[in-house]
């Protein structure tokens, strides 16, 4: 069973339809009239609009905007369009407290389909994950659930039964609100069974799914600066919500120090592969360190580290590279301090005396240094350190 994301959109019109409520999202296809939807919209309403192509940690990329006039609307689109997004989701906006945001996710599992809540949900949910009960549904104790999260008698089971009917392999609705005595599923997220679609098309459909298309604002950004210059850029996420994040340079050494992450049985948790090489010079170096630092801050882990690696080079300056990448780290400083990031450098070539110095006293007066290596350590060597630091693979 090959699981695959489906559009917020669908989602919501199948799990409303489910609780008998009605649902009034907008879903806008920017290859299509989608201003002309937009004057559907009732003037004196406010609305949020976010992208609607299976992106997780939406929020926190600005993939959402929030509290927007039916005027303003077309302008938020825009934006977002402009980072090769195509598809976007446009709902009324409701004002709520924070304390009031749930959490609710159902997963098909071995032993059936497992229920998780929390009365502690939105957009930080993962700073207490200890508060997360996890009970395998049974109508019986369905009651328990709605109880911690004041939802209405029966919503658990229609849940679940439109779950099951969906060929759904996960559902997470996070924030859940409860307002006016009834469910509001601020946001949804949804997994299903990819080749189920012949046996739901009048539910959902293959363009439904969503996901495998879809590039993040990093890698068009890498992907534009490889086009505009003389080195070699690439970029390509993984898990967006992994631990350990490469800035690699060199085909075949970066090939290397991945697959060693993978052998150290970490694969799950790399959030990215990508390597720059060719001589770039320091703005380049600083433009590429940017997204990548951007992925990882971005990902909602609570333990990463940054691996900074590559072979000895013939031609690039380390000295001049890692100018670049000093400067992106000293900007995002602040923040990888505040998620407890270190950094683990390996790497050789021209002027690395220099480079590695700079590097190093940086990493320490920043209170991120994790190791800093020229080439007498191995090249792969400078991966099990850095792993060690995550204590646990979440």
């Amino acid at each position: 069973m090959a699981r695959r994301k489906i559009s917020e959109f669908r989602a919501k019109t199948i799990l409303y339809n489910a609780l008998n409520l009605p649902y009034t999202g907008l879903m806008l296809d920017t290859t299509a009239d989608w201003q002309l939807q937009l004057k559907s919209l009732a003037s004196g309403k406010r609305y949020v609009v976010k992208v609607d192509e299976g992106i997780k940690g939406r929020f926190k990329k600005g993939l959402v905007v929030l509290d927007q006039t039916p005027a303003q609307l077309p302008a938020a689109v825009t934006a977002m369009a402009k980072q090769g997004f195509r598809y976007f989701l446009v709902e009324e906006y409701q004002k709520h407290p924070a304390n009031a945001e749930f959490y609710l996710s159902i997963e098909r599992q071995r032993a059936g389909n497992v229920v998780t809540f929390s009365a502690k949900g939105g957009v930080n949910v993962e700073e207490h994950s200890g508060e997360l009960k996890h009970e395998t549904y049974r109508p019986a104790g369905a009651k328990a659930v709605e109880q911690a999260l004041g939802l209405p008698t029966k919503t658990l089971a229609a849940l679940n039964a439109a779950f099951d009917a969906n060929y759904f392999s996960f559902l997470e609705i996070n924030p859940l609100v409860v307002t006016a005595g009834a469910p509001l599923l601020l946001d949804a997220a949804v997994e299903v069974d990819g080749e189920a679609g012949v046996f739901v098309h009048e539910r959902w459909t293959a363009a439904d799914l969503r996901g495998a298309q879809a590039k993040t604002p990093e890698e068009i950004a890498v992907e534009k600066l490889a086009e505009e210059s003389q080195a070699s850029f690439r970029l390509e996420v993984l898990n967006p919500d992994g631990q350990v994040f490469l800035l690699l340079s060199g085909g075949g050494a970066s090939v290397v120090v991945a697959d060693e992450v993978h052998n150290q049985g970490y694969g799950q948790t790399l959030g990215n592969y990508g390597e720059y090489s060719g001589n770039p010079n320091a703005e380049e170096a600083y433009l590429y360190t940017r997204q990548v630092l951007s992925l990882m801050l971005g990902s909602s882990a609570h333990h990463k580290v940054l691996i900074i690696s590559g072979g000895v080079a013939n031609f690039t300056d380390i000295r001049v590279t890692f100018q670049g990448v000093i400067r992106a780290l000293e900007e995002a400083k602040t923040k990888l301090a505040q998620q407890n990031v270190k950094v683990f450098v390996r790497r050789g070539g021209p002027y690395e005396e220099e480079g590695l110095a700079m590097m190093s006293a940086f990493l320490k007066r920043e209170n991120l240094l994790g190791q800093v290596a020229g080439p007498d350590l191995p090249l792969t060597a400078i991966v099990l350190p850095a792993l060690t630091t995550l204590g646990v693979k979440e």
